[in-house]
């Protein structure tokens, strides 16, 4: 189908929410921060003017939190999830609504993000949350009878007030795997979403009202660089959780120390996707380059850096000729399209600017889509590309876009070296039809998450989060649970 092919209008294509006041303290206010323009990427029209918060609004959603957080955390586990179940009814009603903010103001296929962006972030990962504050995590140590007899529990009690701050590509799952785990654990929240699409944040604020929660249980906020500055400065946040780049996250980091603010820092990833020798290619290569593809590439796990063994490495190129034969880039809101816009032109600046330099240092496009581009939009053709040393930048360094990388590997030990050979270590895959060598190869590779033949979808009970440069803690599952509370040992005499 061609870029300019008309498509069945969808009747929630043109809808953005209307709110644009902060919720503080259980009160929508008007912003008073500095204005700016919210861009449709697929589309390069304004589609909202919003306000952030000036520095006393931070101050005072902050405060806010402070205020509501001994209330909080002093319910019992079963409220804070009936509470959280509510949020999460209200949120499921509100489905219709949430796609296409998503839709409009990320520019994620409405065929990817009605699963990706809403219902696995409400129906899993909210939902695992709700369940997950009912449980009393006390652990009894049992006697000790030095100098004399004791016993011990160690109890898990909420950290305080948290700054949720927020990616741009997963504007409802990032927030919800940040304040699900926090509001379970007993915390308050102040959330901060990425200022390129605050809009669904902003209507989270409205539901949230909706939902009944406690007034400053959970509070948002809308702001740039100064105002996530303030929140990971400021002396009344106990942790600041943070989504996004890597280089960003060092500067959180650096803020957050000022106070020794704990931190939870979900950054970004050159995941490998290791393709063994006794594995069928053309059974997992369109696969493969239809994942490192989804969102755009707009994701931080995105197995964009394919590994491949040398015996099976033109039988994958061959094989995989097909994935960009499927790829349609375009209209998000046209259920053929399965690859969208980059989120603003810089970034797509960015993403072609990695494409060129790879060429010109000698590296090949081995595979590409190459119909018309549609006229309006932030579109970038998904590419692969080949023939570039492991050092390369387009290697080493996280593009973010729909790029991704092939190299040849002599051995599994090979294999293994050029997977770790990375700053990053968020993601890996292993292709392998011996399930004792997957599993091994699995243990050695230097990776938060490890997929073996692809994997699953995204377990709200499991961790997630990376070595290295990939970032701090985890989010999600119990051990997402436990970045949000404190550890305290009781003993006593018997």
């Amino acid at each position: 189908m061609s870029a300019t092919t008309e498509v069945a209008r969808h009747p929630m294509k043109d809808w953005v929410p209307s709110t644009r006041t902060l919720l503080i303290g259980g009160e929508m206010q008007d912003p008073q921060g500095e204005t700016w323009d919210v861009v449709n990427p697929a589309t390069e029209e304004v589609i909202a003017t919003v306000g952030g918060a000036s520095s006393a609004q931070v101050d005072a959603a902050v405060a806010a939190a402070r205020k509501a957080f001994p209330a909080w955390a002093a319910l019992s586990g079963e409220q804070r999830s009936a509470h959280i179940h509510r949020f999460a009814d209200v949120l499921e009603k509100a489905a219709d609504k949430l796609l296409p903010s998503i839709v409009n103001e990320v520019g994620t296929p409405v065929s990817l993000a009605e699963y990706l962006q809403v219902k696995m972030a409400v129906d899993e990962h909210l939902r695992w949350a709700a369940e997950a504050a009912k449980v009393d995590r006390t652990v009894h140590l049992g006697g000790y009878d030095k100098p004399h007899p004791t016993e011990s529990d160690v109890v898990h009690q909420p950290v305080g007030v948290v700054a949720a701050i927020t990616g741009y590509n997963y504007p409802l799952n990032l927030a919800i795997f940040k304040f699900g785990a926090a509001l379970a654990a007993g915390c308050t929240v102040v959330l901060l979403p990425s200022p390129r699409t605050p809009l669904t944040t902003l209507l989270l604020g409205e539901l949230i009202q909706e939902a009944g929660l406690p007034a400053g249980v959970m509070n948002v906020v809308i702001g740039g660089a100064d105002v996530g500055q303030q929140l990971s400065s400021h002396r009344g946040v106990d942790r600041v959780s943070f989504t996004g780049s890597d280089a960003v996250g060092a500067k959180i980091m650096e803020q957050a120390a000022r106070n020794l603010t704990g931190v939870t820092l979900e950054l970004g990833g050159k995941s490998p996707s290791i393709v063994m020798p006794d594995v069928d290619v053309t059974k997992i290569a369109v696969e493969m380059h239809l994942r490192w593809s989804r969102n755009g590439g707009q994701g931080c796990a995105a197995l964009a850096r394919l590994l491949v063994h040398e015996s099976k490495y033109d039988q994958f190129l061959e094989a995989g000729a097909a994935a960009f034969d499927q790829m349609v880039v375009g209209d998000p809101w046209d259920p053929a399209t399965n690859i969208g816009p980059m989120i603003r032109p810089d970034h797509k600046a960015r993403v072609l600017g990695f494409i060129d330099e790879a060429v010109q240092v000698g590296g090949t496009k081995l595979l590409e889509v190459t119909k018309p581009l549609p006229e309006k939009g932030y579109f970038v053709n998904p590419v692969l590309l080949g023939d570039l040393p492991h050092d390369a930048r387009a290697v080493q360094e996280e593009i973010f876009g729909p790029v991704a990388v092939v190299l040849p590997f002599k051995d599994t030990e090979d294999a293994i070296r050029l997977a770790n050979d990375t700053a990053y270590g968020l993601a890996a895959n292993i292709w392998c039809d011996d399930p004792v060598e997957a599993r091994r190869v699995a243990e050695q590779v230097r990776a938060g998450t490890v997929w073996i033949n692809g994997g699953g979808a995204m377990r709200p009970d499991a961790p997630f989060g990376g070595y290295g440069r990939s970032g701090v803690g985890r989010e999600l599952g119990e051990w997402g649970m436990k970045e949000y509370l404190e550890v305290k040992h009781i003993q006593w005499r018997v």
